[in-house]
């Protein structure tokens, strides 16, 4: 009874101290998939370099006051899209007045977007904390006719800049959060009837070339079938279309509007120096054909003393 009594509070001292340890060895439940891509952490500073955004993925970036930030997104057919930012603004005690935020949409031809709804401009106070900006893209169209800017499939551009801001706040450290939802779908594109024929996304890495012979070495995506069952490394390239030849194509090399132009204009020009020639020539019209009589003239009055001249000559 006595060892039963004095081993009694020792093994209570052992299973204390082993739970924790059995608690934290049992395996915890694997999170769930997160909701998105990792947020972005970074911006451009132009439409070239702008930070492209996938689906659902936001962008939490350190800026400096007065740059101008760019972001890229894709939007489809049928679809409203949202742009959210929060800038969280420098300390008050640093700033020396309000600072206005501006947030802008452009599409794949950089053309500006009107938002329909979402303060796309706000001025925080020098005491504020932050600033919140918002612009809701207009619903994306399948189509559009080629003089109207609506928005079209494709890639859009995002870019927050400082409207005003006093100069000696310009450089201070800034905290930019920007997230881009959506909603819709191609069930509720408008209008109907017709197609886009290609998405208005810019090319990536405008300006560069590609390496001699890459565009004919690589395959096309709209290549037959048949071409997959070629050889490694070979693609077969369509054969170039025959020139369509005409009565004239052996008469002349490069026969092409510059002709035609070119000799129409040799003709003008010669009709033109013909009638200026006839206008300078004969300015009163032409002349008669017959000669004009001649009216009779009285015969001239000799002078004074000419008789008394001749009578001596004699």
């Amino acid at each position: 009874m006595m060892r039963t009594i004095t081993a009694l509070p020792a093994a209570l001292g052992a299973v204390l101290l082993a739970a924790p340890a059995g608690v934290a060895a049992s395996p915890s439940p694997a999170p769930s998939g997160s909701a998105g891509a990792a947020p972005v952490t970074s911006a451009g500073t132009t439409f070239l370099t702008a930070t492209p955004l996938a689906a659902g993925q936001a962008a939490n970036v350190s800026a400096s006051t007065g740059d101008y930030l760019y972001w890229a997104f894709a939007a489809a057919e049928g679809q409203t899209d949202t742009v959210h930012v929060t800038v969280t603004l420098p300390p008050a005690a640093d700033r020396h007045g309000a600072q206005s935020w501006s947030v802008e949409l452009f599409d794949g031809l950089r053309r500006r977007q009107s938002c329909t709804a979402g303060p796309q401009n706000a001025t925080a106070a020098k005491a504020a904390a932050s600033v919140a900006l918002s612009c809701t893209l207009r619903q994306v169209r399948s189509w559009a006719e080629p003089w109207s800017g609506d928005p079209l499939p494709g890639t859009y551009y995002v870019r927050l800049s400082v409207a005003d801001v006093p100069q000696q706040d310009l450089g201070l450290a800034a905290q930019v959060q920007l997230h881009v939802t959506a909603k819709g779908g191609a069930d509720d594109a408008q209008p109907e009837g017709g197609s886009l024929k290609a998405p208005l996304v810019p090319p990536v890495n405008a300006g560069a070339t590609a390496a001699p012979g890459a565009a004919s070495a690589a395959p096309s995506p709209a290549a037959p079938s048949a071409s997959a069952s070629a050889a490694p490394g070979t693609a077969k390239v369509a054969a170039p279309a025959e020139e369509e030849s005409h009565w004239y194509s052996d008469l002349f090399s490069g026969w092409n509007s510059r002709w035609f132009w070119t000799i129409a204009g040799g003709v003008l020009a010669a009709l033109a120096g013909v009638w200026g020639f006839t206008l300078t020539r004969h300015p009163r019209g032409r002349r008669p054909a017959g000669g004009a009589p001649v009216p009779p003239q009285a015969p001239a009055p000799q002078a004074q003393g000419q008789g008394q001249y001749d009578q001596y000559r004699g």
